[in-house]
């Protein structure tokens, strides 16, 4: 696998076009970016929005960290277990319901994990060319419905070296996702991010 340099602003010049060039359909598009906290997904796919809205894409912004199960399921385990961080964290279900159901209804956030409770707020409306732009981490391999994935990769060292130190009890996870889903394989876009300064398209 090859990989081309690339600016963090081109990277994100380029998926923008990615997305405007995506197939009309009857609902928006639906976009995952993927990846460890430490490879910046979040960021990334806020860089998107501003460019879509120019070009005349409405954008709505959800973030797979307002989706994750309540406690007594989560952290049924523990706090620090990483079978339960890959397995019981993400409500899937509730993304592919409220989130990539494809009617332009999308709930914005559903579960405050730190208050442990319900948003309780509206539902957005995203109309045909509109976006919804997804971030997250293990997002990949779990039957989300979405018209272009983005993963940034993160080797295994770098995860360890640039990762935060209360979070390194995740690191099985995310090998674990190497091994079982192949991220860089079945995402539609991979990018190398060991140095997040100097990402990487990977070809």
């Amino acid at each position: 696998m090859g990989v081309r340099p690339i600016s963090a602003e081109v990277l994100v010049e380029e998926l923008v076009q990615r997305i405007v060039e995506l197939p009309g359909g009857d609902g928006p598009a639906r976009v995952i970016v993927d990846g460890a906290p430490a490879a910046r997904p979040r960021e990334y796919a806020d860089a998107l929005v501003e460019p879509l809205k120019v070009l005349g894409r409405p954008v709505v912004r959800v973030s797979a960290w307002d989706f994750l199960r309540p406690a007594s399921l989560r952290l049924e385990y523990g706090r620090t277990d990483p079978d339960a961080f890959y397995d019981d964290w993400l409500d899937v279900k509730a993304i592919s319901r409220e989130v990539f159901n494809g009617s332009g209804q999308v709930l914005p956030r559903l579960w405050d994990s730190v208050a442990d409770r319900a948003y309780r707020v509206p539902y957005e409306r995203v109309p045909p060319g509109g976006v919804v732009v997804l971030d997250g981490t293990l997002l990949l391999g779990r039957g989300l419905a979405a018209e272009l994935s983005v993963h940034l990769w993160m080797s295994a060292a770098a995860l360890r070296r640039r990762g935060a130190e209360e979070e390194r009890w995740r690191l099985p996870a995310y090998e674990r996702y190497e091994r079982e889903v192949g991220p860089v394989r079945v995402a539609d876009v991979a990018v190398k991010v060991d140095d997040p300064r100097h990402p990487a398209l990977m070809t």
